[in-house]
């Protein structure tokens, strides 16, 4: 190397070009200690993530939205840390990051041996399962079959396209589902309560538009912040998960189904096509009378939670109780000024079915620690590790395990958000993603076609019929490309 930064020097040279000489060579020096510096960190990093103990596993994790979510699967990991004397690298990564970071370290070959995501239904793990990149865990899951909802089960009963069988490959760990969240407070300053709320389809949302109205008008003179209020906190940005959450919520309100239960694609269906028409233009209508903020189509996932938090909005829909649990240490507010709803009944006036995710931890095949890794999930799925878990976690995240439900910190009635919640899911007003019947369709929520179909109507200002139009071209194509995949 010493040669590549060879200089001739003058044995007499002007003290002014010494120095310069002398400064340069320093600096070229410190250049090359910094490239070495960093190749051998590359490389001990490297090393690092190729090496391997029995001992030792590797945890990828979706960080938690408070801090009692990450220190309760902390002192999970230490719990199982005393008892077994194994080892355990736990790393949190961001939701919206984690599918990235599987990805490169599949490509890499340096991936962990256990990886919990959040979205599951954007994940890559049911593509993942197909290309027969993941464990099977029957073994895990098998024994304690009986202590799950069939339905849950059904998420992770997955297709393996190698061995042309369907089995489990992902253990549920814990659920969200959409419910509405709201101020009391506002409502009761216009002469209004939660006892005035519809529950008719309609009437319910012209319910929360006149709230809006009626606030703007008496505060319009006083400068108070409420005569800027936004009735509706619909998250409308296709980068965001939340606007296809809604999106998928509201298709299932006007009863149109993309995939039936057999796993067929369902979008040359007229009815489907003049049902996302429907939900198109039911946002298209909303939005340009001014009921839904216009920050609404560049926020991202936690934006609606901010939004209300801040009270720029009167409610706002959200996947799972982070809005409630911030709040929680202020007990003014969590009890009584911050209300929780249900959707109201469909538009055909039947209860409306909540749609849900299970989240999943799944065992890379490319794991060298997969005995030890299943020892640890199967841990994990003991009724009373998972009850200390989600409890210590602060109740945001639901459980799967039926058996855990009848601990009294999910059916506390003192608690209004994780009680109503908890009557959401025992009562079975529930409906998983389409992603089991047609890992396809998770492609289509992670290219979030319906965010995509909802600005091209509202910023673009197409017709809600060629927006319907393109999302159904978009979702074919998608489908085509997987058929090529598979085939």
């Amino acid at each position: 190397m010493a040669k590549l930064f060879k200089f001739k020097l003058n044995p007499k040279p002007c003290k002014r070009y010494q120095k310069r000489l002398l400064q340069l060579t320093s600096l070229i020096l410190i250049a090359l200690l910094t490239v070495l510096a960093c190749n051998n960190t590359e490389d001990n990093s490297s090393l690092v993530a190729k090496s391997f103990n029995e001992n030792t596993l590797d945890i990828w994790w979706d960080k938690g939205f408070n801090p009692e979510e990450d220190e309760a699967l902390r002192q999970l990991v230490h719990n199982w840390e005393n008892k077994t004397g194994k080892k355990i690298n736990l790393l949190f990564y961001t939701t919206d990051s984690l599918g990235d970071k599987i990805r490169r370290s599949l490509k890499a070959g340096n991936p962990p041996d256990i990886v919990m995501s959040f979205k599951a239904e954007r994940s890559p793990n049911f593509r993942l399962a197909w290309d027969n990149k993941l464990v099977d865990v029957s073994e895990i899951i098998n024994p304690v079959e009986n202590l799950y909802p069939k339905a849950v089960l059904q998420t992770v009963n997955l297709y393996n396209n190698a061995e042309k069988k369907r089995s489990y490959y992902a253990v549920p760990i814990h659920q969200g589902t959409m419910h509405i969240y709201y101020w009391r407070d506002l409502l009761a300053e216009v002469g209004r309560s939660e006892k005035d709320i519809p529950k008719e389809w309609d009437a319910f949302w012209d319910f929360w538009k006149q709230v809006q109205d009626d606030l703007r008008d008496k505060n319009k003179s006083t400068g108070n912040n409420t005569s800027k209020i936004y009735s509706l906190g619909f998250t409308l940005s296709p980068e965001a998960g939340d606007t296809y959450y809604l999106f998928e919520q509201i298709l299932e309100a006007y009863d149109v189904e993309i995939i039936s239960s057999e796993g067929k694609l369902l979008i040359d269906d007229k009815k489907v096509r003049q049902g996302i028409i429907k939900v198109l233009k039911w946002y298209q209508d909303f939005y340009q009378q001014g009921y839904i903020p216009p920050a609404a189509l560049k926020w991202l996932n936690p934006d609606n939670n901010r939004s209300i938090l801040n009270r720029e909005i009167v409610m706002t829909p959200n996947s799972t109780l982070s809005i409630p649990v911030a709040v929680r240490q202020d007990a003014d507010i969590y009890q009584n000024k911050l209300g929780i709803l249900e959707f109201p009944n469909k538009p055909n006036g039947q209860p409306m079915r909540h749609l849900t995710m299970a989240e999943q931890a799944v065992i890379l095949a490319e794991s060298k620690n997969q005995k030890l890794a299943k020892d640890f999930l199967k841990y994990v799925v003991r009724t009373d590790v998972m009850k200390d878990y989600l409890t210590k976690a602060g109740g945001r995240n639901s459980p799967v395990l039926e058996p855990v439900w009848q601990d009294g910190f999910w059916t506390n009635p003192n608690d209004p958000h994780i009680s109503k919640a908890t009557k959401t899911f025992t009562e079975g007003r529930i409906r998983y993603f389409y992603i089991s019947q047609n890992p396809a369709y998770s492609r289509v929520l992670d290219q979030n076609v319906w965010g995509k179909a909802i600005n091209r109507v509202i910023v673009d200002k197409i017709s809600p019929e060629q927006a319907a139009d393109e999302a159904i071209t978009e979702i074919k194509l998608i489908y085509q490309e997987w058929d090529t995949v598979k085939g």
